[in-house]
């Protein structure tokens, strides 16, 4: 019998290697597996490579795995805001490198690795410094930049329910990245605030079939933490 529920985010995290790649859902607070973070944390893996979208809020969630210490590189688009104050004292001091990727090749180079596309051309960034280095082409009389996919050894995503099979739906613009992360990763751990029998989640819903998901846990429903305020005087 398939049934991919694991008791705790330790059990769902046990074998997360040191080096390993590591893809993140969330869209600064919205979606952030923020527990699984914390599971994968107290794990104990260094020498991380992390795919996300931001690079972390205040001091909780990805902010507090940068600052355990663990992270060696971060891939992201919006590495820098108002509360990013582990991100900017890592950065600046040269603890952690980082890789900036405008938002819609983010979500193509996840999307590739999950398609088995083996690189595409793309016109953003070209003529910019994230354009360095890179093969470009003409094509149509536009210029084009070559961009690979993004794979993920695991992927950690926040979904609203699943199944035991590993079919999830999400709940509105928490739904960001995972999917795509999911089709990215060798192994996809998502956290879920609800477990429904089989058959009860309605299949046009579906956004992530169990085929890409590996471990469910189910967490405590919280009220996700705002985002982008600066610490009290």
């Amino acid at each position: 019998m398939i049934n991919k529920i694991v008791a705790s985010t330790a059990e769902a995290l046990a074998d997360v290697r040191d080096g390993s790649t590591v893809l993140i859902g969330g869209f600064g607070t919205a979606g952030i597996p923020a527990e699984l973070i914390d599971g994968l944390i107290a794990q104990g893996a260094k020498d991380l490579v992390v795919v996300n979208n931001n690079a972390g809020n205040a001091d909780y969630g990805l902010a507090a795995l940068l600052k355990s210490g663990r992270v060696r590189k971060i891939v992201c688009s919006f590495p820098r805001q108002v509360d990013s104050w582990v991100f900017d004292e890592l950065y600046r001091s040269g603890k952690l490198e980082l890789e900036l990727v405008p938002q819609g090749n983010l979500a193509e180079r996840l999307r590739a690795a999950g398609a088995g596309i083996g690189a595409f051309f793309c016109p953003t960034a070209y003529g910019t410094e994230l354009a360095k280095g890179k093969e470009t082409r003409e094509i149509d009389g536009k210029q084009y930049v070559l961009e690979y996919p993004i794979r993920g050894d695991v992927a950690l995503i926040k979904a609203e329910a699943g199944d035991r099979w590993g079919n999830l739906v999400y709940r509105k613009a928490a739904r960001n990245f995972g999917p795509v992360m999911a089709m990215a990763a060798r192994t996809t751990v998502a956290s879920v605030h609800e477990i429904r029998e089989l058959g009860e989640l309605d299949p046009e819903a579906v956004v992530t079939p169990g085929i890409f998901v590996h471990r469910i846990v189910k967490i405590p429903r919280v009220a996700t933490q705002a985002a982008g305020f600066k610490k009290a005087a």
